[in-house]
């Protein structure tokens, strides 16, 4: 396999620079770019295997960018990671609704952003090892996890899934009945020691939630056991 592609978008030059520099000594093919209107031109004919995108760009910002490449075929599933100064939940929410795989705020160490870098590499890797290996429908009364497709269905309908919201759910599902702790989805799911931030796992439970419960705030799929963390129920086994 060659290099991997990383385009970085910031409109601060030395950081643009320091990340560029960074990540090309990592082995990294490294695609720097001041704005989001250049980013979208340079993908047209450039391939790109992780975005790392500033929010606060001129411009179109951060989350125009990732709504604008998330519409593309190409990029529906690239990996994302957001930087910025901004540390708001509402920042957070918004990101991971987009389908951002990550999120870091500045300032950072390169130590912290390599880290993150390489989970969410890690992280595609073993969930396509595991379409390869458990090419399977997960099926739970009204819900249908179709793992080789990549698709969830509820009631026959299609649900749009982020890749990240699609992992945990069929995580959940494929060890139905076993609580685990937000410390161990994050170990599992993000691969690394998220510095605390627990928070990202109740984001994608509640967006999950909300995308495939009937009353997500009286969940049937993925029940909170308090005290100890999430776990995945069939409800059709309880009738």
């Amino acid at each position: 396999m060659g290099k991997r592609k990383v385009m970085v978008i910031d409109d601060q030059p030395e950081i643009l620079e320091l990340i560029s520099f960074t990540l090309e000594k990592e082995g990294y093919d490294v695609i720097p770019v001041e704005d989001a209107e250049k980013a979208l031109e340079e993908i047209k004919d450039k391939d790109v295997d992780m975005f790392l995108v500033d929010i606060m760009l001129p411009g179109m910002d951060g989350f125009e960018f990732v709504r604008n490449i998330r519409s593309q075929e190409k990029h529906k599933f690239t990996p994302v990671i957001f930087l910025s100064a901004k540390g708001e939940e509402f920042d957070k929410v918004l990101g991971l609704e987009l389908g951002a795989d990550d999120y870091i705020t500045k300032p950072f160490s390169i130590r912290e952003l390599l880290a993150r870098i390489k989970a969410v590499f890690r992280r595609m890797q073993l969930s396509t090892q595991v379409k390869e290996e458990k090419p399977k429908k997960i099926v739970a009364k009204d819900l249908e996890i179709d793992v080789d497709k990549y698709e969830v269905k509820i009631k026959g309908k299609k649900v749009n899934l982020t890749p990240l919201e699609f992992d945990l759910l069929r995580f959940l599902a494929e060890n139905e009945g076993k609580v685990f702790s937000r410390n161990v989805l994050l170990d599992k799911l993000w691969g690394y020691d998220y510095f605390g931030d627990t928070r990202t796992v109740d984001v994608h439970i509640r967006r999950l939630r909300t995308k495939i419960e009937e009353d997500p705030s009286n969940p049937k799929y993925i029940v909170t056991v308090r005290g100890k963390g999430y776990k995945f129920r069939d409800p059709g086994k309880e009738e």
